[in-house]
């Protein structure tokens, strides 16, 4: 089957439509096989779980390049409507409904959080020794747990329709305790690149603000209790993407 006409561009990925009602999820040109093959066996362990998002299906290699073929999901991205909107407790209160769902699910045979935050911080190398040490001493603290963790759950990976809400990407699935994905999320709204959509970068910074606040608030949740994860996943997200200026986070959760 030839692809279809490009529905979208992520940075490790490009989507193609698949026939009427699939999409190709067609990775970059060297992109690391064994990374594809995690988020294709990902996705078939959280098959049967309870939530909305889209299926896999199998995974293919088209002109050199690995590629996982999944239902295709209508709607728009739940970022671009919050921007649009500007509705930061709307927002928050489509993530929060959608993550509480995903929350209630445990999971086997996926890595610990512990794992994946542990790596990251051995990759940061533009983080001093002492913190890094800081920081690992903080993690092993930390509880484990079973739950399923999305990794990467935020607005830019949620499509919304019709009032309901679906959720794409599961490279960076693992068990923990719930609060993990929590302060995952916080962090990945708060320190969002500014999106180009934004009529200024003020209006957005406000907006990431006030979305991190009610999506907290809406999972009743406190920020002092996941002061301890921002703090350790911030050094982590140093080594995961090296290059990006990140913020030191206080034990209280604050940059």
């Amino acid at each position: 089957m030839e692809c279809g006409r490009i529905i979208g561009t992520g940075n490790t990925a490009v989507i193609y439509e698949w026939g009427k009602r699939k999409v190709l999820k067609l990775f970059h040109r060297g992109y690391p096989k064994e990374a594809v093959e995690k988020e294709f066996s990902n996705a078939k362990a959280i098959s049967h779980m309870d939530f909305s998002k889209p299926q896999a299906y199998e995974l293919i290699s088209l002109k050199g390049r690995a590629g996982i073929v999944y239902d295709k999901v209508e709607g728009q991205l739940l970022l671009d409507w919050g921007i649009k909107t500007r509705d930061a407790q709307g927002c928050g209160l489509y993530m929060a409904k959608l993550h509480k769902e995903i929350l209630k699910n445990t999971i086997q045979n996926v890595p610990n959080y512990k794992e994946f935050l542990e790596w990251g911080i051995g990759k940061a190398t533009s983080v001093a020794l002492s913190k890094k040490k800081e920081m690992l001493e903080l993690l092993d603290k930390l509880p484990n747990g079973n739950t399923f963790c999305h990794g990467d759950f935020h607005p830019g990976n949620i499509f919304l329709l019709d009032g309901k809400t679906t959720i794409i990407d599961f490279m960076n699935v693992c068990q923990g305790c719930f609060l993990y994905d929590v302060a995952r999320t916080v962090f990945l709204i708060e320190y969002t690149p500014v999106s180009a959509e934004a009529e200024s970068k003020a209006e957005f910074l406000q907006f990431r603000k006030s979305l991190a606040a009610a999506y907290l608030a809406q999972m009743e949740v406190a920020r002092e209790n996941i002061g301890d994860y921002l703090s350790v996943i911030a050094v982590a997200r140093a080594g995961e993407c090296p290059g990006l200026n990140l913020p030191a986070i206080t034990r209280n959760g604050s940059p």
